[in-house]
C-alpha cells in the first residue's frame, strides 16, 4: 500500500510514499528478543546504545524505538521512575542523530518526560489506558501510534478470545482514534497498529496479518510489529535466534497487505526486504 501522505512527528515528517522501517532498541534486561544487550542495572552503556543506533540509522531505519519496559508474555510492569530512568537518558542521547526518536510506553509520565526530552513519537500499546498518555502528546507535535491489546502483558496470552478478530481489532481502533481526534491530536500524527503478539493466538495474527488493509483508518498510517515473535516460532520450529527469515518474509507480505510502517530488530535484511517489494509495486 502507497501512502500519500506525510506522517508528522514534532519538528521532522516521516514521508510514508513508501513502506519505512522502525528499529528496536530495548533498554530492558528481560525483553523477549534482545532484553540485556543494551540494559545496564547501575548506569546504561550509552555509547553502546548509540553505536547501536547509528547502525540502524545507517542500514535504513528511519524512526528508532526506544523502550524501558518489557511487554513479552508474562512480563512484569515496572515502576515509572525506572521506566524513566531507563529511556529518558536515550532519548537524549539519539538527540544527536539524524533519525525520527519514539517511545514505546504506556505511562502518562514516560510519556511528558520523554516529549519534554525530544521524542518525535509515542508507540504506546496500551492505546491511551492512561488518559495521561494522550494528554502529553495532545499537549505536543509528536505523532502518536495506537496499538491494540486483549489484556495486559501478564495474561494476555492466556486463551484469548474474538468471535470476529479483524472486526473487532478494527473497531477498537477506530474507537481509540476518534478518541484521538476529540482530544486534539491531529490526523496526520496518528498511526494504527494491530499489536500482532499482545493477546492473539496464532490465527488471530494470520487473519490479521491477511487483511492488514481492513484495519486502515482513514488514511492513517498502519505500523506492524512482527519481529522475531513467537508465531513465527509456531510456523517455523525455531527459536528467537532462528526467526530471520520468517521476520523478513512476515514483514514483506505485511506491506504488500497495507502496512506503512515496520517494527524490526534486523534493521538492514527488512529494509533490503522491503526494497524488493518496492521495486515490484513501482514495476507494476
Amino acid at each position: 500500500m502507497i501512502s500519500p501522505r506525510l506522517l508528522r512527528c514534532a519538528e521532522r515528517q516521516l514521508d510514508l510514499q513508501h513502506s519505512r522501517v522502525m528499529g528496536v532498541l530495548n533498554i530492558t534486561p528481560d525483553s523477549f528478543s534482545d532484553g540485556g544487550n543494551l540494559y545496564g542495572d547501575a548506569q546504561l552503556p550509552l555509547d553502546k546504545i548509540l553505536v547501536n543506533a547509528q547502525r540502524m540509522i545507517d542500514e535504513g531505519a528511519s524512526v528508532l524505538d526506544v523502550g524501558g519496559e518489557s511487554s513479552r508474555p508474562g512480563a512484569q510492569s515496572i515502576s515509572t521512575a525506572e521506566e524513566i530512568r531507563r529511556v529518558l537518558p536515550v532519548v537524549e542521547a539519539l538527540n544527536e542523530l539524524d533519525c525520527i526518536i519514539s517511545v514505546d510506553t504506556r505511562n502518562g509520565e514516560t510519556a511528558k518526560a520523554t516529549i519534554d526530552a525530544g521524542a518525535h513519537m509515542i508507540n504506546d500499546i496500551s492505546a491511551g489506558a492512561d488518559p495521561a498518555v494522550m494528554t502529553a502528546v495532545a499537549n505536543s507535535e509528536a505523532a502518536y501510534a495506537l496499538m491494540h491489546m486483549q489484556g495486559l502483558p501478564e495474561t494476555m496470552q492466556n486463551n484469548p478470545l474474538y468471535e470476529k478478530v479483524v472486526n473487532e481489532v478494527a473497531q477498537f481502533l477506530r474507537l481509540r482514534y476518534e478518541n484521538c481526534l476529540s482530544q486534539g491530536i491531529a490526523a496526520d500524527r496518528l498511526l494504527v497498529d494491530p499489536g500482532f503478539g499482545f493477546g492473539k493466538s496464532l490465527q488471530h495474527n494470520l487473519q490479521l496479518l491477511a487483511h492488514i488493509e481492513m484495519l486502515r483508518i482513514d488514511d492513517a498510517p498502519i505500523l506492524v510489529g512482527i519481529s522475531r515473535k513467537s508465531m513465527l516460532g509456531q510456523i517455523t520450529g525455531r527459536d528467537v535466534e532462528g526467526r530471520l527469515a520468517a521476520s523478513v518474509a512476515a514483514a514483506v507480505l505485511a506491506v504488500q497487505f497495507g502496512a506503512d510502517l515496520v517494527r524490526a530488530h534486523d534493521v538492514k535484511e527488512t529494509v533490503d526486504g522491503l526494497k524488493v517489494c518496492s521495486a515490484l509495486t513501482t514495476a507494476n
